[in-house]
C-alpha cells in the first residue's frame, strides 16, 4: 500500500481524489487515504491546497512542494514542452496525452462543458491516443485518436490559431503521425471556425478534410 501511494504521488506530483478515482485503484480514494496521512504523519509527504476548489485532501511529495513554490515565483519557468515565444507564462501552449498525469481534466479537473454541448454530443475522455491542447492551463483542444475528431472549447482565433499551431509542430515531430481531421464539433471541419486556424498552421485541404503530414 506505501508502494502504490508512493507511486501516485510521484506520478501525479500532486495527489487528489480526481487522480486516484482515474487511476481506478482498488478501494479508490478511502484505500489510499489512510496510507498518505500516515505519510504526511512521518514528513514523507505534504498536504495542502494546492489546487483551488478541491479541497484538503490533496497530498505532494516535498520535492514537488518545493518546485511549485519556486515555479510561483519564477515569471518564465522552463518547460520544454511550450510551444511558441509568448512572455506570459499563462499565455503558453502545451500538448499532452489525454492520459497524462500532467493532465489534469477528467481526473483532477471534471472536463468542461462545451459551448452548445448537449447531453448526446461527443464527450472527451482520457484514452489512449488521444491528445489535448492547453493554453495557460485551459482546455482547448480535444484531438480523438487518430485525428479524425477534434473538440474545441473556444472559436476566438487568437486562442485557435497558436493551439492549432501546436498541434501542428506535433505532428511534425513525428509524435502524432499524419493526421487527417474530418469532423470537429459534430460538424464538418470545413463549417468549423478551426478550419481557417488548421490551415494557418499547415493543413491542406482534401476531399476528406484538413491533412498534415508528419
Amino acid at each position: 500500500a506505501h508502494a502504490q501511494a508512493l507511486t501516485l504521488l510521484e506520478r501525479h506530483g500532486v495527489l487528489t481524489k480526481g487522480a486516484v478515482a482515474a487511476e481506478r485503484v482498488p478501494g479508490g480514494f478511502g484505500a489510499v487515504y489512510p496510507v498518505l496521512r500516515a505519510m504526511e504523519e512521518t514528513g514523507q509527504c505534504r498536504r495542502g491546497y494546492f489546487v483551488a476548489g478541491l479541497g484538503a485532501a490533496q497530498f505532494a511529495l516535498p520535492g514537488a512542494v518545493d518546485r511549485m513554490r519556486a515555479l510561483a515565483g519564477d515569471p518564465r519557468p522552463a518547460d520544454p514542452w511550450a510551444s511558441g515565444a509568448a512572455a506570459d507564462p499563462s499565455e503558453r501552449t502545451v500538448v499532452l496525452a489525454a492520459a497524462d498525469p500532467a493532465q489534469p481534466y477528467g481526473a483532477a479537473l471534471p472536463w468542461p462543458t462545451r459551448p452548445g454541448e448537449t447531453a448526446t454530443s461527443h464527450r472527451p475522455g482520457r484514452k489512449a491516443g488521444a491528445v489535448v491542447v492547453l493554453s495557460g492551463g485551459e482546455l482547448v483542444l480535444y484531438v480523438e485518436r487518430g485525428g479524425k475528431t477534434l473538440l474545441s472549447w473556444s472559436d476566438d482565433q487568437a486562442v485557435l490559431e497558436p493551439c492549432a499551431a501546436a498541434l501542428a509542430a506535433a505532428v511534425r515531430d513525428g509524435a502524432l503521425g499524419r493526421i487527417t481531421v474530418e469532423k470537429a464539433d459534430g460538424e464538418t471541419v470545413h463549417d468549423s471556425p478551426l478550419a481557417a486556424a488548421l490551415e494557418s498552421a499547415g493543413f491542406r485541404p482534401t476531399p476528406r478534410g484538413l491533412r498534415l503530414r508528419g
